[in-house]
C-alpha cells in the first residue's frame, strides 16, 4: 500500500511538471495569430510571391497580378504554419494597385505551400 501511495504520488508530480512544460513552450492561445515583425525576410517575401502567383495560375487572367509590396503579414500555428499576408499588387503593367489578403500553408517536412485564401480586400 505504501509503495502504491509512492507511485501515485510520483506519476502525479510528473504529470504536474509535464502540464507546466508545455505550457513555456506553447505561446499565446492556440491558433491565434502573430504578427510578423520582419517583412523583408526572404522567406517571407518568396510566400507572397508564390502567393501572387499561384492566384495568376488559378484565375488565368490576360494582365496578371505584380506583387508590390507587402502591407503587412502574420503567422499562425496549425498542422504547419499559415501565413496570412496583406499585399499591393497591380494588374500587369498599371501603376495602379489593390490591396489583398492571402493566406498561404507551409508545410516544412512536406516541402510544400498550398495557397488556400486569395481576395481583394478595401483596406488593411
Amino acid at each position: 500500500m505504501r509503495l502504491q501511495c509512492h507511485v501515485f504520488f510520483f506519476l502525479l508530480a510528473l504529470a504536474a511538471a509535464a502540464t507546466v512544460d508545455s505550457r513555456k513552450v506553447s505561446p499565446g492561445p492556440k491558433g491565434g495569430w502573430k504578427s510578423i515583425k520582419d517583412l523583408s525576410d526572404p522567406h517571407v517575401e518568396a510566400i507572397a510571391e508564390f502567393a501572387v502567383t499561384e492566384y495568376n495560375k488559378r484565375s488565368g487572367f490576360v494582365a496578371p497580378l505584380k506583387l508590390r509590396r507587402i502591407i503587412k503579414g502574420e503567422t499562425q500555428v496549425v498542422a504547419g504554419i499559415n501565413y496570412r499576408l496583406f499585399l499591393s499588387a497591380s494588374s500587369g503593367e498599371s501603376s495602379n494597385t489593390s490591396n489583398y489578403k492571402a493566406i498561404v500553408l507551409k508545410k516544412a517536412w512536406l516541402h510544400t505551400l498550398n495557397l488556400t485564401s486569395f481576395q481583394p480586400v478595401d483596406h488593411v
